[in-house]
């Protein structure tokens, strides 16, 4: 019997036969999250439409993993143009609003030309406490 479990979350799904994160134990690891409708799958139009939709995929995914966004021990974060952080931020603030509890993030730029403007992947500790 395998100690990983297959998270997957309503409204996100790749392409290739992967999950949207998988779980050993407290530990969640997100494949790559990006800016995709969660009703209609298609892409959002701008940076700021792919940035609100890549972050309610994050909160869906870790719900659907146990969690919440209060789990989240760092983020990894690719933008198409790493100088356009405004959005990001804006969604980031929303999410994390208190500079206390806030994750840690690292932005890089894409190295791959695409039309998904951001995307992420996350890091997350379910079931312990803070500072446990």
């Amino acid at each position: 019997m395998s100690r990983r479990t297959s998270v997957y979350s309503t409204g996100f799904q790749h392409s290739n036969p992967i999950p949207a994160a998988s779980r050993i134990g407290d530990l969640v690891a997100s494949g790559v999250i990006n800016g995709t409708d969660p009703a209609t799958g298609e892409l959002g139009m701008d940076l700021e439409a792919q940035c609100e939709f890549m972050f309610q995929h994050v909160r869906n995914i870790l719900e659907a993993a146990g969690g919440s966004t209060d789990d989240i021990l760092k983020m990894t974060i690719w933008l198409q143009d790493r100088s356009q952080r405004d959005a990001l931020n804006a969604e980031w603030l929303r999410m994390f609003p208190d500079p206390a509890t806030r994750p840690a993030r690292h932005a890089l730029q894409n190295p791959v030309e695409s039309n998904f403007l951001v995307q992420c992947d996350v890091l997350a500790v379910i079931g312990q406490s803070a500072g446990a």
